[in-house]
């Protein structure tokens, strides 16, 4: 199982650090989910039946263990929510953690997407950064989600046109990010 293990790490490390990593954006939290990946890996490797690729088990395992994560956390923010007595303001607090300095934005269009991505339905952020960040086939991504390829078509579309929709309000409003 050793080496089995040590070819996965060897070939799918980074791509699998950087899908979660775009996902959650929190280098720690990464670290701390992609360890929970390979776990499971480890786990259930003896059960994988080859019916998809090695890459599209390991990226489907990656994005079940990111979307758990973000289902316990909200979880955890209602039942904050319930428990202490927030006022009108409170309620609308929002998080404006800054990207992390790790990301390199090249110019200030890409750093708006990267921003805006957060503003996508969750399908649509995974099927943008599988496909477009991560350059995965529409059918691996399909395979990877357990869509269809046209469910990924549309999922596709309809994300690139609301990022368009968000750049250009950005635009009208002189650049200002709306964070």
């Amino acid at each position: 199982m050793n080496s089995v293990f040590n070819k996965i790490y060897d070939e799918f490390h980074q791509d699998l650090y950087q899908f979660i990593f775009y996902m959650v954006k929190d280098k720690h939290l990464t670290e701390d989910l992609l360890q929970e990946v390979y776990i499971k890996v480890l786990n259930s490797h003896k059960n994988f039946k080859g019916d998809s690729s090695l890459k599209t088990w390991l990226f489907s395992i990656a994005r079940h263990v990111t979307i758990d994560h973000f289902r316990a956390q909200e979880r955890k923010r209602k039942r904050i929510l319930e428990f202490f007595d927030w006022n009108e303001k409170g309620q609308n607090m929002k998080d404006n953690k800054p990207l992390p300095d790790e990301v390199a934005v090249q110019n200030e269009e890409v750093k708006q997407i990267y921003e805006h991505l957060d503003k996508c339905t969750p399908d649509q952020k995974s099927v943008l950064i599988l496909r477009f960040i991560q350059s995965f086939s529409i059918r691996e991504t399909a395979d990877i989600l357990k869509f269809s390829t046209s469910k990924v078509k549309t999922t596709q579309h309809r994300g690139l046109k609301m990022l368009r929709k968000y750049l250009e309000e950005n635009k009208k409003r002189g650049g200002e990010s709306n964070e």
